[in-house]
């Protein structure tokens, strides 16, 4: 998932391949114990580090919110793959699981989908060309296209004109008027950053499962893909419109918390990242531990999740505050600015002469001989040789970074919220030491310099490691507070022993 804003726009598929042909050149929260909650967890996956030459993007679609009546809190267990966190779906009769991007940048659910073939183009970046998993709706006996008369169909093309697809497809305006036009909701087409998705939109019977309950949606509306553009992968949209997962599953009015696991555990299949959905989420006996941020309403995208940031600072107490542009809390008329906080986004986006400025910063206050071929070799713009030590462990020598050898970052947000970032979340080793000394880079980007719409700026899910990150709807906020997110996962028994 890259930083890459775009609204979705609806293709037909004449398009679609036209495009085609032209892109080929610390501590454990305490949640009170209920019984009709759901604990799942993210297992994490992650093979390599994801440099910015090889970005992929973030789906994010325009939808309207509708309510919902939630009945019961959810946890579900998150993998983290690559550049993102992953979470099994079960869909149909008899279920298929699926497992797909957890993204709060987004709404819309889909999944690779095919009854004989599942076609990805450009997905060499992926081991053996081929979807983790895909839904094969032959398989299931209560699968079914949606109609016209969905209001997720309408939902799903979001045009200004939500009648015109129906109509090509043959309705008439009489039944579309009057909502009962019956003829199969026309296929979507979207375009997102490197990626693009063709699909159909389709129900069936969604199941996730927790330690003690159960939760079903009969009619659970989701994209049914067949042909896809570098994204072998689905996704479960966790923004605030009616196509959303938790929307979908009755959680939307009360919100949801992540606590994503640390790159350490990425290939460990024993440990997995919670994400708790309902009122479970936000109420705990330590609510003073967080510390709240206003969600910003932008008019123009009202499904995104924006937070407004006021201003960064180097080191710990001394640190003198470096103030931000205020597109980074402020919307124009057309809806840009803010900041998107994105868990299908990798790493932090900021505007380039700001993050210029950060970059500036950052080099004035470390003195570590600058790693420049690194630099050139994987694309981030501050890698450094940090000096190691060696600790002898039951006689066995290795040898140990101290991350405070590079300066913290703490991010001001509105509502006098000072984050202090885990360590681990700014600078990331690039390899293994060498000659008592390991290269560490500097795992922010900017902006593109060619995006001139969406948001200034971006709080992607490698800042957002080690930090419980709630959100809370009833309140229209997101809460914040470090944590050991391991502990916190053995906590929520989401440990395999």
């Amino acid at each position: 998932m890259t930083p890459l804003f775009t609204s979705y726009i609806t293709f037909n598929l004449l398009i679609f391949v036209s495009l085609l042909s032209i892109t080929n050149h610390s501590h454990a929260r305490q949640h009170p114990k209920t019984s009709d909650s759901l604990v799942l967890g993210l297992t994490n996956t992650r093979t390599t580090i994801k440099l910015p030459k090889q970005s992929s993007s973030t789906l994010n679609l325009k939808l309207t919110s509708s309510p919902s009546s939630p009945t019961l809190d959810m946890m579900e267990p998150l993998t983290e793959v690559r550049d993102g966190y992953l979470i099994s779906l079960n869909l149909g009769s008899p279920p298929q699981i699926i497992q797909v991007y957890m993204d709060t940048g987004s709404d819309l659910t889909w999944v690779p989908c095919g009854n004989l073939s599942f076609n990805c183009i450009n997905c060499d970046d992926y081991p053996n060309n081929t979807p983790m998993s895909k839904f094969s709706p032959f398989q299931s006996s209560s699968c079914v296209r949606d109609s016209c008369v969905s209001n997720l169909c309408i939902n799903v093309h979001s045009s200004d004109n939500p009648y015109d697809p129906c109509n090509i497809a043959g309705c008439s305006l009489t039944t579309l008027i009057k909502g009962t036009c019956s003829r199969p909701c026309p296929s979507f087409v979207y375009m997102y950053g490197e990626g693009v998705v063709s699909g159909t939109l389709t129900r069936d019977t969604l199941r996730v499962h927790g330690s003690s309950v159960t939760r079903e949606v009969t009619n659970f509306g989701f994209g049914c893909v067949g042909s896809t553009y570098r994204e072998p992968i689905g996704i479960a949209g966790f923004g605030k419109g009616s196509l959303s997962l938790p929307s979908q599953l009755g959680f939307q009015e009360m919100g949801f918390s992540h606590c994503f696991l640390a790159f350490k555990f990425a290939n460990n299949p024993n440990v997995s990242s919670p994400l708790v959905l309902g009122d479970l989420a936000i109420s705990s006996n330590d609510q003073n531990q967080l510390q709240f941020t206003p969600m910003l309403k932008n008019p123009m995208y009202p499904n995104y999740y924006y937070i407004g940031l006021e201003g960064l600072s180097l080191g710990i107490g001394s640190g003198s505050l470096i103030q931000v542009p205020t597109i980074l809390r402020d919307f124009d008329s057309s809806g840009n600015g803010g900041m998107l906080i994105d868990s299908g986004t990798t790493y932090t986006h900021l505007p380039k002469p700001f993050y210029s400025l950060l970059l500036s910063e950052l080099e004035s206050a470390i003195k570590h001989p600058r790693a420049t071929e690194v630099e050139e070799r994987t694309g981030f713009d501050l890698c450094y040789r940090v000096p190691c030590t060696n600790n002898v462990t039951n006689g066995v020598t290795i040898m140990d970074v101290d991350d405070h050898l590079l300066p913290s970052i703490t991010f001001h947000f509105m509502n006098n919220v000072s984050l202090v970032l885990p360590q681990g979340n700014n600078f990331y080793a690039m390899g293994a030491p060498r000659n008592s000394s390991v290269v560490k880079c500097l795992l922010f980007q900017s902006m593109d310099d060619d995006e001139g719409y969406g948001p200034a700026g971006v709080f992607g899910s490698f800042q957002q490691q080690n930090v419980e990150v709630v959100y809370d709807m009833k309140m229209g906020r997101i809460g914040f507070q470090t944590m050991d997110c391991a502990s916190s996962s053995a906590f929520q028994q989401l440990h395999k022993l």
